[in-house]
């Protein structure tokens, strides 16, 4: 049996803000029947254009380094939502990118404004790079707090703001006018996560980025373009915070076959726009139906998942599990107590997943 040292003098090299880290992880795991987990969209990308697109890569030259920054995905993406290539930087996943665009902005003891709940990444980057804080809580109705977000900000004057819209993992939105008044109103670098606004209702803030320097937009093809394995993402900015922006960028970290990936899923955008819609479809129908459930609260929703808050979280999960159905326990997260988040699947899984509910549901007090 192989041996290591049982030392731990290594931990005196080691990031102290890493020792109360944990590693990221999904809970209950990646694999099920029916797996309403992660926000991914239910649709794989058809066999005929993932043909197309493997047939490209395979005329690739395996041997060569792909472009430095993945520019022909940057050209199609800036195209495709109407900005020049000069506003974008491409990305392996927008996670990559957030690692990025903090690694710029923020250093030990600079400030940056992360209303909670949000997502995880945002805080566990900051606290790598030993910033300050600064939290500011939703509504009871998981809504943001505008008011409050414009008065920590005027207070504190943090460096940077993270705005998640739609939210993850509340599911809401921020009306496009509130995004605006943070945006006109604060002294801080506005970061736009839009991962989930081809589902929104409301416009998408990406005209501010003509007008206000201190705006940037992230967008993934993680969610809408079913391309979460491939990990694609991308920044929106004008050029000149792109420019600072793409100091620490890591090199060479999009792929050949993401970027390719990128430009034949943009060709086919018809493809998405079909999915999206049937997602959109699911989510109405299911909104009725998870409403009929007994001892179970919906909150209204602008992504492709819902929130639902019942007695006993953890054992709902585990019931769940027993069926072959996995969701995601968010009741451990900030004014979260409770909830569970629920992705839109197709058709067939969330019959599944209601039909479970309903018959666990029953037994359970409000």
């Amino acid at each position: 049996m192989l041996k290591f040292p049982t030392e731990k003098d290594f931990l005196d090299h080691i990031n102290p803000a890493l020792r109360e880290m944990t590693p990221y992880a999904v809970v209950g795991g990646q694999v099920a029947e029916v797996k309403l987990n992660q926000n991914e969209n239910p649709n794989d990308i058809p066999n005929d254009l993932k043909l197309d697109i493997l047939n490209t890569f395979y005329k690739e030259e395996w041997n060569r380094y792909p472009n430095l920054f993945p520019q022909e995905a940057i050209e199609s993406f800036a195209n495709h939502i109407g900005v020049p290539k000069e506003c974008v930087m491409g990305g392996n996943g927008s996670n990559e990118l957030i690692y990025t665009i903090f690694l710029a902005t923020l250093w030990r003891g600079a400030k940056v404004l992360i209303p909670t709940p949000n997502f995880s990444l945002y805080e566990k980057v900051a606290g790598i790079l030993q910033a300050e804080i600064l939290k500011v809580g939703m509504t009871d109705e998981l809504d943001y707090d505008v008011e409050s977000i414009l008065e920590e900000a005027e207070r504190s004057r943090p460096n940077l703001i993270t705005l998640t819209t739609p939210n993850n993992p509340t599911g809401k939105s921020l009306k496009f006018e509130d995004t605006l008044r943070i945006v006109e109103e604060s002294n801080a670098i506005v970061l736009i996560d839009e991962a989930y606004i081809e589902f929104s209702r409301q416009k998408s803030a990406l005209s501010l980025i003509y007008d206000y320097g201190n705006v940037v937009i992230l967008r993934t093809f993680s969610k809408a373009f079913a391309a979460a394995g491939l990990r694609v993402g991308f920044a929106i900015s004008n050029p000149d915070l792109i420019a600072e922006l793409l100091k620490p960028k890591i090199p060479f970290a999009s792929s050949r076959l993401a970027e390719i990936t990128t430009v034949k899923l943009i060709e086919r955008y018809d493809l998405i726009q079909s999915q999206v819609n049937s997602i959109l479809e699911e989510r109405a129908r299911m909104e009725i139906l998870l409403k009929e459930i007994p001892n179970t609260k919906v909150f209204e929703t602008d992504a492709n998942f819902f929130v639902i808050r019942v007695s006993d979280p953890k054992q709902v999960f585990q019931l769940l599990q027993s069926r072959n159905i996995l969701v995601r326990d968010v009741s451990s997260y900030p004014m979260m107590t409770g909830c569970l988040r629920v992705g839109i699947g197709k058709k067939e899984e969330n019959e599944r997943l209601l039909n479970a509910l309903a018959e666990i549901m029953p037994s359970f007090s409000k």
